[in-house]
C-alpha cells in the first residue's frame, strides 16, 4: 500500500555563493545547501544537504532547480554526482 507523505512547498530565496562553490538557502534558521565543483565547460554537483528540521518542503528541489538553471545559463555540462540531483534531472529534464 502506498503511503501519503505530508509534503508542502514553500518559496525560499536561494543564494549563489560562487566563492564557496555552493547554493544556499536559510529556512526557519536552518541552512540547506548544494555544493559543486567547476572546471572549464563542466560543473559537478556533488552534494545536496537539507537538515531534517526543514525537510519535505521542497527545499532540495528549489536548490537544485536554481543550480541547474545557473549551469545551463553558463553553458556548462552538468555532472550529477549527487544522487538527488541525478534523480531531479531525470524527473525534470
Amino acid at each position: 500500500m502506498a503511503r501519503a507523505l505530508n509534503t508542502f512547498m514553500i518559496h525560499i530565496e536561494v543564494k549563489h555563493l560562487p566563492e564557496q562553490a555552493r547554493f544556499e538557502a536559510v529556512v526557519d534558521g536552518e541552512t540547506a545547501f548544494l555544493t559543486y565543483t567547476q572546471t572549464p565547460g563542466r560543473v559537478a554537483m556533488t552534494h545536496t544537504i537539507v537538515p531534517a528540521e526543514i525537510g519535505r518542503r521542497g527545499v532540495a528541489g528549489q536548490l537544485t532547480a536554481t543550480a541547474v538553471g545557473w549551469a545551463r545559463e553558463q553553458g556548462l555540462e552538468i555532472d550529477p554526482q549527487c544522487s538527488y540531483v541525478a534523480r531531479w534531472l531525470r524527473q525534470h529534464g
